[in-house]
This record gives structure tokens, sequence and C-alpha cells, in this order.
């Protein structure tokens, strides 16, 4: 169960705050009785592959499939005269 401290409550025990998030608990820290933040134990798990965190953020839903994964992401004009300009501006730009 996650123990939930007023910012005062929090500043003012941050020891025993400490302790308890150590000991394995989440703290939830409130300002005017909305929670705005979660302290807990940092996972000492082993590392895990690009693809094991990837499949593992699709399973949480933070992130999706596209819908369509063939979708050509090439720019639609030739931007070269446009960044050309733009490199020219800059003081440090050495052609």
């Amino acid at each position: 169960m996650s123990r939930i401290y007023s910012l005062y409550d929090a500043k003012v025990r941050f020891s025993q705050v400490i302790r308890e998030v150590r000991d394995g608990e989440t703290v939830t820290v409130s300002y005017r009785g909305e929670p705005v933040a979660e302290i807990r134990p940092i996972s000492r798990v082993e590392p895990v592959s690009l693809e094991q965190r990837i499949e593992e953020l699709k399973r949480r839903g933070e992130i999706i499939e596209p819908e369509n994964p063939h979708f050509n992401l090439e720019p639609s004009a030739d931007i070269s005269g446009a960044l050309e300009r733009f490199l020219e501006e800059r003081d440090d730009y050495v052609r």
C-alpha cells in the first residue's frame, strides 16, 4: 500500500520517507490534496535488449504499432535550398 504525504510532511519527514522507499514501499506526495509525485524504489533488474524494451512499452500501451508500417517518411519536396539558406544565415557557417 502506498503512503501519501503532503509536500510539507514529505519535506519534514524526508528521512522517514526514504526509509519507507528503501523498504520497498511507494510513497505518494500530494500538493493541496492532489497527488503530484511518486517516490519508489529503483528496480534492480538485468539489462534488457532494445527489442524487449519496445515489447514492454507496447504491452503497457505507451507505444503503439503504426497503422501502415511501410509509410514513406521521405520529405515530399526538395528542401536543400532552404537548408542552404538557413546555414548561410548562421554566423559560424563555413562553406
